[in-house]
């Protein structure tokens, strides 16, 4: 009996059948990468509560290290407990339908599932509490957040953004007494001292790719 398909077709079907179960595993990946992906820049992230930094930052001046304990001492700021949300929330709002998701937390025990709204690769070292000692105020970097009703990412977070910080990091720094506030860089002869400020590394070691990638 003749065959009826050649040695070349056969050899084409095989591959396109073997390929099949690598596009669906890829299809797969790209759908749980971008589900992983922070939110696209500008755009509020849906949370389980959804907690507003006007109402508590701007609106009643909680200081972010009140909920963000660890980002003067940490790479991570750190995310508020349960109980740190309850020491207000036992008192104030505490039937509130839209807080059932603390209540539950503290209940089961299980923190609250925040979604991450700035998030950097893993092959990017960064460090809140050195930014923060430097004078880096939380605003040059997470946008005016006192005035966010629903959080979302200002910056863009790439590379090119930081860069353009550390090769003229004196234009964003603030008076330590200014980190934790709202406020813009200090002006004129404010400004003037920062851009002496002795705290600075070199541009170039500011610049070298060891400093974020390790």
């Amino acid at each position: 009996m003749a065959q009826v398909f050649s040695q070349r077709a056969v050899l084409l079907i095989k591959l396109s059948l073997s390929a099949v179960p690598a596009l669906a595993a890829s299809v797969v990946a790209v759908y749980r990468w971008n589900a992983s992906m922070p939110a696209a820049r500008g755009a509020a992230v849906r949370q389980p509560i959804p907690f507003s930094h006007k109402h508590h930052v701007g609106d009643d001046g909680i200081d972010c290290r009140y909920c963000h304990t660890s980002v003067e001492n940490s790479r991570f700021a750190g995310m508020p407990s349960t109980e740190t949300c309850m020491t207000c929330h036992s008192q104030l709002f505490n039937d509130a339908p839209v807080l059932a998701p603390l209540r539950e937390s503290l209940l089961s025990g299980w923190p609250v599932a925040w979604r991450r709204v700035h998030d950097l690769p893993d092959f990017v070292y960064f460090d809140h509490s050195i930014h923060v000692r430097k004078g880096v105020s939380c605003g040059e970097c997470h946008g005016p957040v006192e005035q966010m009703p629903l959080i979302w990412r200002e910056a863009s977070l790439e590379m090119q953004w930081c860069l353009d910080c550390h090769r003229r990091p004196e234009r964003h720094l603030h008076p330590a007494g200014e980190v934790f506030r709202g406020v813009r860089p200090a002006e004129g002869d404010a400004r003037a001292a920062l851009e002496g400020s002795p705290r600075l590394l070199s541009t170039r070691r500011l610049t070298d790719c060891s400093t974020c990638h390790r």
